[in-house]
């Protein structure tokens, strides 16, 4: 996920969006569990990607604030 890409999406979007990567974050994490999972990398990336949504929800957010 590029940051270009966060920066034109909508707050409803962005919220949506990191429901999703925390969805998917709890499937790999049970995939791992059950020595399912083949991409090691995912959930690291997956977790970046986290990051990165809840940061431009938070620049968003303050945005509206001030």
């Amino acid at each position: 996920m590029k940051k270009n890409e966060l920066r034109d999406l909508a707050s409803d979007e962005l919220k949506q969006k990191e429901k999703d990567l925390r969805d998917e974050i709890f499937r790999l994490r049970m995939k791992r569990a059950a020595s399912a999972l083949d991409d090691r990398m995912a959930i690291r990336n997956r977790r970046k990607d986290l990051a990165r949504v809840i940061t431009h929800l938070r620049k968003k957010t303050e945005g509206k604030a001030r």
